[in-house]
């Protein structure tokens, strides 16, 4: 079977793919979900290659994604989309859309929204020498794809983040800054650093996050550091090292410093984030303060964000920018935090939005809505490919596991496939990118009408505010509104184009 598209419009069409799900989602699980048992479900975006067309199954349901390019000289209003599927036998069905075209363009977007990019996932599964040629260029195609889906901010791996790793166990070295020791001086090349800042702005990437300086989950130990000592690279500091022991310090007091110079010449600094450690829990309080008062040193007025849930961090002036999981955000919302991010993974699978495999879209694209309402600042994700299994205790086939190794249910741990050329996109990632343009789509319309006025709209239909925890769950419900914003937008560009 064939696909041939007609439109003035750049209409594309791929082939929605099945992949297994052995963990679907956790026993405890509510009642918006589509179902909870293991099997195939749909997600990878393949390309439909022209010489060997689309296969029609007996008796299954299958789909196609059609993705439509608003290119900048489009003409507004009505553009017909003809879709014509051919059989081998002759046999042709047709279907026909009208896509209506706004007059008008989505301004910049103003949250940020990062999705974890793992270098040495990408690195591994296409066995890659890191730093090589080939590394860079897949590295890009990568992050190309994430800039293209909304994501506007990159983890910047400036020594190999201590992310989901075993305690004493380690995940390949992509430290992008080089480092010299000689006695307890130590000295910074930044050269792959400057082509990673590069690269990325290219690619249309405006904000980077420096990833954690701190281990995971208590910050008790300092990430992996290689560095050449006496003409040779060795392990500077890891598990094995305290975060508290005076080497680190020494180490910190001299990096720190020599980064945030070389940002200020860069211009860089008012685009760039910093870590602590992720995830701390209240056991870890005292470790975190520690490590949280050595960044402080250093770090002046410079943005912190750090994913966590209790609000006692953010209380005692551990964390400038908290990133509090949207089913624990209430106590920062009624206390008005400022520059307030939300992030969900794995334990967030209760009531509020998330994207994992049995979930319907609607549950995942209701986030631009609720980051809109409460103002929000950013949104960050764990997992845009990450393709080991817990604790990155090795490589997983991500086209035949797709939950870490039976840890996390399918579609926490990445939103893209690897392809022979670079990313398959997934149609999680498609709805994902979606939410995001119903918030620029918000952010236009306020531009117009005033934040107050578009609330009002938002919610006009509501029998109880949205929050994160209560939102519409039928779909129809999304794409009504987002019609309904469209119209508004349609009316009032007509009014100001007209004065």
């Amino acid at each position: 079977m064939k696909v041939e598209i007609h439109s003035q419009l750049n209409v594309t069409a791929r082939v929605v793919g099945l992949v297994p799900s052995e963990y679907p989602c956790h026993f405890d699980y509510d009642d918006h979900t589509l179902r909870h048992t293991p099997g195939l479900y749909p997600d990878p975006l393949f390309p439909i290659v022209e010489e060997e067309g689309l296969t029609a199954f007996p008796n299954q349901w299958r789909s196609i994604w059609i993705t439509v390019d608003i290119e900048q000289d489009a003409r507004p209003g009505d553009h017909q989309i003809d879709i014509t599927l051919i059989c081998t036998n002759g046999d042709h069905f047709k279907e026909t859309f009208q896509l209506n075209v706004i007059d008008a363009n989505l301004p910049e977007q103003e949250v940020i929204h990062t999705e974890w990019l793992h270098t040495d996932c990408i690195a591994s599964i296409y066995q890659l020498e890191i730093f090589s040629d080939k590394y860079w260029d897949t590295v890009e195609k990568y992050v190309k794809t994430a800039a293209d889906h909304h994501i506007n901010m990159i983890l910047t791996p400036l020594f190999t983040p201590p992310l989901d790793t075993e305690i004493g166990g380690e995940r390949p070295t992509v430290q992008l800054v080089d480092v010299t020791k000689e006695g307890e001086k130590y000295t910074f090349h930044f050269e792959k650093l400057l082509r990673w800042f590069k690269m990325c702005q290219n690619n249309g990437i405006r904000y980077f996050e420096f990833s954690h300086l701190f281990s995971q989950w208590g910050a008790k130990h300092p990430p992996k550091i290689i560095g050449n000592v006496n003409g040779k690279n060795q392990k500077l500091f890891g598990w094995e090292t305290d975060a508290t022991s005076q080497d680190y310090r020494l180490f910190l007091a001299q990096f720190l410093p020599a980064l945030i110079r070389l940002l200020e010449k860069s211009d860089l600094t008012d685009c760039c984030y910093f870590h602590i450690s992720d995830e701390p829990r209240m056991e870890h309080l005292e470790s975190y303060t520690n490590a949280s008062r050595v960044m402080n040193d250093y770090l002046g007025d410079l943005p912190v964000i750090d994913a966590l849930s209790d609000y006692a961090f953010y209380e005692k002036g551990l964390i400038k920018n908290p990133v509090s999981a949207n089913d624990h955000i209430t106590p920062f919302l009624e206390n008005n935090v400022p520059g307030l991010w939300t992030y969900y993974c794995t334990s967030q699978y209760k009531e509020v939005s998330n994207r994992f495999f049995n979930m319907p879209s609607s549950r995942n694209r209701i986030l631009g809505m609720q980051l809109y309402k409460f103002n929000l600042q950013g949104f960050l994700h764990w997992g845009f490919n990450f393709w080991y299994s817990s604790f990155s205790k090795k490589i997983i086939d991500p086209f035949r596991n797709t939950d870490a190794n039976y840890s996390f249910p399918s579609g926490d741990a990445f939103l893209v496939y690897p392809g022979e050329n670079g990313p398959i996109e997934s149609l999680r990632l498609e709805v994902l990118r979606e939410a995001f343009q119903d918030h620029s789509a918000l952010q236009l319309l306020e531009s117009y009408i005033g934040r107050e006025q578009t609330l009002d709209l938002l919610e006009n239909d509501l029998k109880k505010p949205l929050t994160f925890n209560h939102y519409p769950k039928e779909a129809a419900w999304l794409l009504a509104k987002r019609d309904e914003i469209n119209e508004r937008i349609k009316l009032e560009t007509n009014v100001h184009t007209n004065k």
